[in-house]
């Protein structure tokens, strides 16, 4: 039975080169073409070294992609050691963590990026940052979301490094990527693999706390000790934070999951501009939770999905685009939406102010509506 818990160089690599070289090696004029099981002579294990050389150069060419990547965020990359009382537990002991954090820069000012339950109930003097060259620092302010698992570390000390952050929205599934951290205390440990899957978000394991979910899966291995520390593309930019694991054993089963850096940064961004506050992102209807299957059947669908709307708010960002009682919501952003629950968590998710495009079944109907979602705190609930 797999678990989630919150937080082998991948062989693809090895993979790779032998499907190469196989493509290399099926012409006949190789010195590798043998007709027969007899030793190659001297001269011939000569040749044979001779195109290894040759031809390993095309692969050391890509290879070098995934070598400059890692140096270029290696820097940016921090261990994070915690410790803290236990909770409930008399007498009280003393609980360590381990995990991982990026270095940004925003503002001006150096923040590392974590998640909350590497950090959570310690006090910042509990909480020691080991650099890349070997400094160790302590955090001068934190701020962490319990709702995402998201935390925001202040940090000040010459000479830090800040890393690139990309486009979470533009990785796609089978996408190479990279991740770095410091897995069962192994610092600036790097692993390799795809992006498996994405809009993970329905997942049992993790912490009830973690309210809102939109992972992205991947197979690059994730271990305890890597949780908080960035998932890179292959420009070394941060794409994802690696958070937790899916595992039968307790180690990497090639199955690890990452908050998208765009969610990522939506929260932290939030919570340096309003002083460890989140305001999340709103449309103003209220959901069918009895959309069953016979209902999307009468609705003109051919199997149950989406969520079917069953009030509009006065005044809110559904009425202002003109979504209507008992339109039924199928996709966000292209996304398809499984349940009520499904919508909310990905429009919670969403920048507050941003415009998305919902797609709804109206009379038997496809329509394409853009909506921009407003300030949860603004509207009534």
């Amino acid at each position: 039975m797999l678990r989630l818990r919150l937080l082998r160089m991948h062989c693809f690599l090895l993979k790779l080169m032998l499907f190469v070289a196989a493509l290399m090696l099926g012409g006949g004029n190789s010195a590798f073409a043998q007709i027969d099981d007899a030793e190659p002579s001297a001269e011939q294990r000569e040749k044979q070294y001779a195109e290894l050389a040759a031809e390993s150069v095309h692969l050391q060419r890509q290879a070098n992609v995934l070598r400059k990547a890692v140096q270029v965020a290696r820097p940016t990359v921090v261990h994070i050691d915690s410790e803290h009382e236990s909770a409930g537990r008399y007498p009280r002991r003393q609980v360590e963590e381990a995990g991982s954090g990026t270095i940004i820069e925003y503002h001006g000012r150096y923040y590392v990026l974590t998640n909350r339950h590497v950090v959570k109930d310690s006090r910042s003097d509990k909480i020691k940052i080991k650099l890349a060259d070997g400094r160790i620092i302590s955090p001068v302010r934190i701020w962490a979301d319990l709702q995402t698992d998201v935390a925001v570390i202040a940090v000040d000390a010459p000479r830090l490094v800040s890393a690139h952050i990309g486009n979470s929205d533009e990785i796609d599934v089978g996408d190479f990527v990279l991740a770095v951290g410091s897995p069962f205390g192994l610092s600036h440990s790097v692993t390799f693999g795809i992006i498996s899957a994405k809009g993970r978000w329905n997942l049992d394991g993790l912490s009830e706390s973690v309210k809102y979910k939109d992972f992205m899966q991947t197979d690059a291995a994730i271990n305890p000790g890597n949780s908080g520390g960035p998932l890179l593309n292959l420009k070394g930019e941060v794409v994802g934070m690696n958070t937790a694991i899916a595992s039968s054993s307790g180690g990497s089963e090639g199955i690890g999951f990452t908050i998208p850096i765009n969610v990522v940064m939506n929260v932290a961004k939030q919570l340096i501009d309003r002083d460890g506050n989140v305001v999340r992102a709103y449309l103003g209807v209220s959901l069918d939770h009895l959309f069953t299957t016979v209902a999307a059947t009468n609705a003109g669908l051919s199997r149950q999905r989406g969520t079917r709307i069953s009030g509009i708010t006065a005044n809110s960002p559904a009425q202002e685009a003109g979504l209507q009682v008992g339109d039924v919501v199928l996709q966000l952003n292209g996304i398809p939406i499984e349940n009520d629950d499904h919508l909310i968590n990905l429009v919670a998710l969403t920048e507050v102010g941003r415009e998305v495009e919902l797609v709804v079944l109206r009379n038997r109907e496809t329509l394409r509506i853009k909506v921009k979602v407003g300030d949860r705190s603004t509207f009534p609930q």
